[in-house]
């Protein structure tokens, strides 16, 4: 009997480390979402209906990884009032003679910003195909929740940095 028990109760474990391996990306992602860990946002179908008067300073950042032959163009830095709803685009060219696609990630430094910068549109995490010298823009719309102004731990945020990164894309 006790084989049997230890049998069964090793099967318990083993199953639940596949369960946890099966679902280990959904599930950091619901965390992310939650804590804002990782500098991740949130995104919304709606713009913000609200601006406060509460300035933000926001820098911009374009990486390409050495795996893909393009270059990436952030727009200028600016200022803007949490709430207000914006509009920027990233510029993308593909320097090769080829066809060939990317994927972009991004990070919201400070990182404990992340649950407030709200992304009603971006091109992040999707395929983007260009062809051999094509340059395209890349429009991110986005707000800060003006609900960042009750949270006493965000009152040092002067200043937020959205950067983004390109990889190629693997399918």
């Amino acid at each position: 009997m006790s084989n049997t028990k230890t049998a069964l109760g090793l099967s318990l474990i083993v199953l639940s480390m596949i369960v946890l391996v099966a679902f280990s990306v959904p599930l950091y992602d619901l965390f992310c979402r939650v804590t804002g860990y990782g500098g991740k946002t949130n995104t919304s179908e709606f713009l913000s209906s609200t601006i406060l008067d509460r300035d933000i300073n926001l820098k911009f950042s374009a990486d390409v990884n050495e795996s893909i032959n393009w270059s990436f163009e952030a727009p200028e830095n600016l200022k803007f009032k949490v709430g207000e709803n914006l509009l920027v685009k990233y510029k993308a060219k593909n320097l090769s003679d080829s066809e060939n696609s990317g994927t972009a990630t991004f990070n919201v430094l400070p990182e404990k910003v992340g649950p407030y910068f709200i992304k009603t549109e971006c091109f992040c995490f999707e395929k983007q195909t260009l062809k051999p010298g094509e340059t395209v823009d890349m429009p991110v719309v986005f707000y800060v929740d003006p609900s960042i102004s009750t949270d006493p731990t965000m009152e040092d945020v002067e200043e937020i940095t959205l950067s983004y990164t390109f990889f190629k894309y693997i399918e």
